[in-house]
């Protein structure tokens, strides 16, 4: 199963985050799944792919010009695919993923979820996605999406919908369940 990983690049992060990162990897590669990631160094892009790299899985990178010219290119990548920009790498990891799993992150972090949830919406797939909610992180997204379904912005019985989970032992039972549908 290719697994499509958004999340922070950014080092300066706890190292509690990084360790989820670790173990997220970690168990992509014992489990013979690919990772399917935007193909740069930091924070929990380095964490997750360095993981599964030095465990002998398989990585993808969706690499955009800029960040190669910036010189982040991640050496953890068993194959790289070159883009021109920032939408053509969503278009290709959402092409290149059978599901979404979305780490605490910042802008680009959801940018590249809502571009998934936006794509699941109007029926362009139909692929999970799960959000770790690790510590709440994601908690006021959360709150947000219920108040757009009060207010009637988002229909009460939505066509694609993310799923959220507390902890990643709860995100590693749902994509083992998914390797059985």
């Amino acid at each position: 199963m290719n697994i499509c990983v958004y999340c922070s690049a950014k080092d300066s992060i706890a190292d509690e985050y990084k360790q989820i990162g670790r173990d997220l990897g970690k168990w992509i590669a014992e489990s013979g799944h690919t990772l399917v990631f935007g193909g740069a160094t930091g924070g929990l892009m380095t964490e997750v792919s360095q993981t599964v790299f030095e465990a002998g899985g398989l990585v993808t990178g969706v690499v955009t010009k800029r960040i190669l010219l910036s010189g982040r290119r991640s050496k953890w990548c068993t194959s790289t695919i070159e883009v021109n920009d920032m939408n053509l790498r969503k278009q290709q990891m959402k092409l290149l993923a059978d599901c979404f799993v979305c780490l605490p992150g910042s802008y680009g972090t959801l940018d590249e979820m809502f571009d998934a949830i936006a794509a699941g919406t109007v029926g362009e797939h139909h692929k999970p996605l799960f959000i770790l909610n690790y510590k709440g992180f994601y908690n006021h997204l959360k709150e947000l999406a219920q108040m757009m379904k009060d207010e009637q912005f988002i229909p009460e019985e939505e066509s694609y919908k993310p799923q959220y989970v507390d902890s990643l032992e709860q995100l590693i039972q749902e994509l083992q369940l998914l390797k059985t549908k």
